[in-house]
């Protein structure tokens, strides 16, 4: 798949964490996060254009990173009150 750069903001123990991950597993920062986005979306199961499958077992460490939706629903914005 083609890949485009963009910015996103992230709390700092977020970032850290993804880092960390990034260490352990060998993998660039942006793969690591692109992981734990697909996973949060209920993607995980697609492979990406190198033919590897993205596992939710990778990502175990990066629990308070990213909660997967609820089956068959999209994440929910924030609601604001007040």
């Amino acid at each position: 798949m083609a890949k485009t750069k963009t910015t996103v903001y992230l709390d700092e123990d977020v970032l850290r964490g993804a880092k960390v991950m990034a260490a352990r597993t060998g993998k660039k920062d942006y793969e690591v996060v692109e992981e734990a986005l697909r996973a949060y979306l209920g993607m995980e199961a697609l492979t990406r254009g190198h033919g590897c499958s993205l596992r939710l077992s990778s990502l175990t460490s990066l629990k308070d990173f990213a909660s997967p939706p609820t089956a068959g629903r999209a994440p929910q914005p924030p609601v604001r009150v007040g």
